[in-house]
C-alpha cells in the first residue's frame, strides 16, 4: 500500500507499512505462538487476511486549523497537524464527506479547537459508514453547547450535499484531555441508529456504541464463531462483553438460551433490536458489569462466551470460571498477550483451536479467536 504522508514523514501510525504483508501475516501467527508457548494447543487454523487499503469503516479525525481551512486528521506531540483525509485506509468515497464537511465547518462557524490556547469549539469529526447500505454517521465533538443553534440552523445545506448523512449528532467534550467523546450526545437527525449487517444478522449502530473498524474481519470473526458454537450443539451461553451483541446473535437459534451482558446501555439497546428484528424469543441482553453479572450466579451455561477490552477477563472471572466449569469458552481477545494470560489461569481447559484474524493491517495488532474446552479426566 502506498501512503504518501507515510512517505513524507508525517504518519507513521501503520508502523509496518513497508513490511510486505505476508511478512506481517506470519510475523502476527509467530508472536501469537510466542505467547501461547506453553500451552498445548490441538489445532493452529490459518490466519484470516484482510484488505490493505480502503478496509476502515470509521474515522476519527481531530480537527484543528482555522475555520476557514480546517483540518481533519491528527495532532502530533509538538502540536504539528497533518491532514489525513487521503488516507489509503478509508474508502475513496470518503474523501468527498471530508471535502462538504470541511466547508461546511467554514459554514457553521465551527471554530477548531486549540489544544495550546485551549481555545475554540469543534475537537473531533467521527464518521461510520453502514456497507449494508452506504448510509453514514456524523458525530461533531464539541467544548461545549455554545455553538448548537448555528450548527442546527446550517444542518440542511450539509444534508442536501451528503444525503447519505442519515444520523447526525453532537457530543459534549468539556474536558481539555485527549478524551474522544463526553457523556451527552445531541440528535439532531429523526434517525438514531445506522443499520449494518453480517453475515444476514441486522446489528445496529447508535452514537455511543463500539463498533469493530474492519467490516469484512469482523463479519468473519463473527461468523467463524457461530460456526464454532454450532458445532458444539449447546442449548445455553452468556455472551458477556457482548457489545452490541454480534457474537451471541450469529451463535444463537430459536431454540438456544442466550444471555447477553455489556456494561454500555445503549449498546445493550442495539442488541436488543438486532433480537426483536430476528424474532429470536429466548435472548435476553442486560447492561450489567459483565464480572460482576456472572460471580453472582450460581448456575452456569453450557458455553460462556467472553469478548473483553484489552485487559482481558482477569483473575476474579478466571477463578469464577474456573470453579463452575462450563463445558465450553469462546474467547475473542484484541490483546493476544492478555488473553494468553487468562488462559493460563484456566488450569481447567485445553485450547481445543485458536485463529488470528487480521482486523489491523499494517500494524502489530490483530483479533484471535479461541475455543477451550473442559478437560473431563
Amino acid at each position: 500500500m502506498q501512503c504518501a504522508q507515510y512517505s513524507s514523514g508525517h504518519c507513521h501510525s501503520c508502523q509496518w507499512l513497508e513490511k510486505p504483508y505476508f511478512q506481517q501475516l506470519e510475523d502476527k501467527q509467530r508472536n501469537l505462538k510466542q505467547l501461547l508457548a506453553q500451552t498445548i494447543v490441538g489445532q493452529w487454523l490459518s490466519p484470516i487476511a484482510s484488505e490493505q487499503s480502503t478496509f476502515r469503516n470509521k474515522a476519527k479525525m481531530v480537527v484543528s486549523g482555522s475555520v476557514e481551512r480546517p483540518l481533519l486528521g491528527m495532532l502530533h506531540r509538538d502540536g504539528i497537524a497533518v491532514d489525513l483525509c487521503n488516507c489509503p485506509l478509508y474508502p475513496p468515497h470518503f474523501q468527498h464527506v471530508f471535502d462538504v464537511v470541511k466547508s461546511f465547518i467554514a459554514c457553521a462557524g465551527l471554530t477548531p479547537y486549540n489544544v495550546a490556547r485551549k481555545r475554540g469549539e469543534l475537537k473531533y469529526l467521527l464518521l461510520t459508514e453502514s456497507r449494508n447500505s452506504g448510509e453514514m454517521m456524523l458525530r461533531f465533538v464539541l467544548r461545549s453547547e455554545t455553538k448548537i443553534a448555528q450548527l442546527k440552523r446550517a444542518l440542511p445545506q450539509l444534508r442536501a450535499q451528503l444525503p447519505q448523512l442519515t444520523v447526525i449528532s453532537a457530543n459534549i467534550q468539556p474536558i481539555h484531555m485527549a478524551i474522544l467523546e463526553g457523556e451527552k450526545e445531541i440528535l439532531f437527525t429523526e434517525q438514531k441508529v445506522l443499520k449494518e449487517e453480517f453475515n444476514g444478522i441486522p446489528l445496529y449502530i447508535r452514537p455511543h456504541s463500539f463498533f469493530q473498524t474492519n467490516p469484512k474481519i469482523a463479519a468473519e470473526l463473527y461468523a467463524t464463531a457461530g460456526r464454532w458454537a454450532r458445532e458444539l450443539k449447546i442449548n445455553s451461553m452468556w455472551d458477556l462483553f457482548c457489545g452490541v451483541g454480534g457474537f451471541g446473535l450469529h451463535c444463537a437459534d430459536k431454540n438456544t438460551r442466550l444471555t447477553g451482558i455489556e456494561i454500555s446501555p445503549e449498546a445493550i439497546d442495539c442488541a436488543r433490536d438486532s433480537a426483536k428484528t430476528l424474532g429470536l424469543e429466548n435472548i435476553e441482553f442486560q447492561a450489567l458489569d459483565s464480572t460482576r453479572f456472572a460471580i453472582a450466579k450460581e448456575q452456569i451455561p453450557e458455553l460462556v462466551l467472553v469478548n473483553p477490552p484489552r485487559r482481558g477477563i482477569g483473575k476474579e472471572l478466571c477463578d469464577y470460571l474456573s470453579r463452575m466449569v462450563p463445558g465450553y469458552i469462546l474467547y475473542s481477545s484484541c490483546n493476544a498477550q492478555t488473553m494468553a494470560k487468562d488462559i493460563a489461569a484456566l488450569a481447567n481447559y485445553r485450547v481445543e483451536k485458536i485463529q488470528l484474524f487480521d482486523m489491523f493491517p499494517h500494524t502489530e495488532h490483530y483479533e484471535v479467536l479461541t475455543l477451550l474446552v473442559l478437560n473431563r479426566g
